[in-house]
């Protein structure tokens, strides 16, 4: 990003190379970075099952694994509901973080 032609017109224009970095260069790498951090949240949620099943630690995955054991079904669709919510909040807390990071971005 930082040898792109619009931070060389930055510079040009006389603006202080702490401003083309953190103002110009710096909005511009963070949508790459926020948009892999905010597809993450979701699979934390994923990796609970395996890691609380290895180390036998009690939470959402050992819950979630002992409900299909017994069949519990509606503990499993209160389970399917969290993780959904927690999907939904975490893809658009990403979608808001990229109209604040990037301000061409607009939701109308």
């Amino acid at each position: 990003v930082l040898k792109q032609d619009y931070l060389r017109t930055a510079r040009a224009k006389g603006v202080k190379e702490f401003l083309v970095t953190n103002k110009h260069a710096l909005r511009n790498a963070l949508i790459p970075i926020i948009t892999i951090v905010g597809l993450e949240i979701p699979l934390l949620l994923g990796g609970a099952i395996i890691t609380e099943q290895i180390f036998q630690w009690p939470g959402i995955g050992q819950l979630t694994l002992q409900s299909i054991m017994s069949r519990d079904y509606s503990t499993l669709m209160g389970l399917n509901l969290t993780a959904a919510v927690i999907v939904l909040s975490s893809n658009l807390l990403t979608d808001i973080t990229y109209s604040i990071a990037d301000p061409r971005i607009k939701y109308s």
